[in-house]
């Protein structure tokens, strides 16, 4: 038997990641709602379905509040602005609904130790509080972790990811993304993912950061308050690399390289590349991973039927990849100044 879930948010990566998730597990959920905003939007969302309920604000009777009421929903999938989502999470745990909520996992580090601590005391929900990280079930990253794990200790190791988000294309035209009234801009809400991705493959070697320092910098007029960090980290073992992550240039890709005592381990693009003494020994590609919101969401469905959570999932996870990148934001601000991270 199925569980029942609503779709909470009907934006872009709802529209184009986890509805298309839901329905590539239907053994496991069944969609009975979609919330909007707009009670238009939500009808642009469900176009193709039948037997979808829709609620919105601007809907009588069919408020977030009345969705709630509904016992055959047990779960929800929340993809709403970032200053949002902390209201509709704790709304929904508060009346026994699972949630899986999108990242970041707040604006802040306050903040979201502060939603934790609620989500988690259990005189507020019995219910149980998910993070969607989709990079953590990529399963070239996966693999990758995989081989680090057998490769000894990390020496070195550089990530980059860059890319040039213009005015006019589509996430830019996000209202609350092209003025944003949270820090670090899409360098929040787009680098949480790559903090995700460098966090999955250091842990193949049982590493965590310590320290980091960075600069920061605004290089498109159209992208405040800050489009780049460069920064450097230190591991635990005292290896140290770095974290490259820039909105607003030409340079264009993203590479993530390991290099460990037995060889170094390189992911692009959905192709993992190991070397040793500086040979190319295995190439392995994975051209179904896509962007790992149906793995995500398929393992959420999974717990849903059987209680068993997912550590990828676990609010802690999702609060030290927000701390990477606050922390990197606090350091550009003092000019590069070393911070000492918590919670990795």
């Amino acid at each position: 038997m199925t569980v029942g879930v609503a779709l909470i948010g009907s934006g872009i990566f709802a529209t184009e990641e986890h509805l298309p998730a839901i329905q590539a597990v239907p053994s496991l959920v069944t969609l009975k709602a979609i919330y909007s905003r707009s009670l238009q939007s939500a009808k642009t969302l469900s176009e193709n379905l039948s037997d979808v309920d829709l609620y919105s604000e601007d809907s009588e009777g069919k408020s977030f509040h009345d969705l709630l009421k509904r016992e055959d929903i047990k779960g929800v999938i929340i993809a709403l602005p970032i200053l949002a989502q902390p209201s509709y999470i704790k709304q929904a745990l508060a009346a026994n609904k699972h949630v899986l909520a999108e990242k970041p996992i707040a604006s802040d580090l306050a903040t979201a130790q502060d939603l934790l601590t609620w989500t988690r005391n259990p005189s507020n929900t019995t219910a149980t509080y998910s993070v969607a990280e989709n990079f953590r079930f990529l399963d070239s990253f996966l693999y990758a972790s995989h081989l680090i794990s057998s490769l000894g200790r990390i020496l070195t190791f550089r990530v980059r990811v860059a890319a040039n988000v213009p005015a006019g294309s589509k996430y830019y035209e996000t209202a609350w993304r092209k003025e944003p009234e949270y820090q670090g801009g899409f360098l929040l809400d787009g680098g949480v993912h790559f903090a995700a991705a460098t966090r999955l493959l250091l842990s193949g070697a049982g590493q965590k950061i310590t320290t980091l320092s960075a600069f920061t910098a605004q290089l498109q007029s159209h992208l405040p308050p800050v489009d780049t960090m460069n920064a450097i980290l230190r591991l635990s073992n005292g290896a140290s690399g770095t974290l490259g992550i820039s909105f607003g240039t030409t340079d264009k890709g993203s590479e993530y390289l390991i290099a460990c005592e037995g060889g170094s381990v390189h992911v692009s693009m959905g192709k993992v590349t190991v070397k040793k003494d500086g040979k190319v020994v295995e190439e392995k590609e994975f051209k179904d991973e896509e962007a790992g919101v149906k793995q995500e969401v398929k393992a959420w469905a999974e717990s849903l039927g059987s209680s068993l959570w997912k550590e990828a999932q676990n609010g802690d996870m999702a609060v030290g990849d927000l701390e990477i990148i606050e922390s990197a934001l606090r350091s550009g601000e003092q000019g590069g100044k070393p911070l000492a991270l918590k919670f990795q």
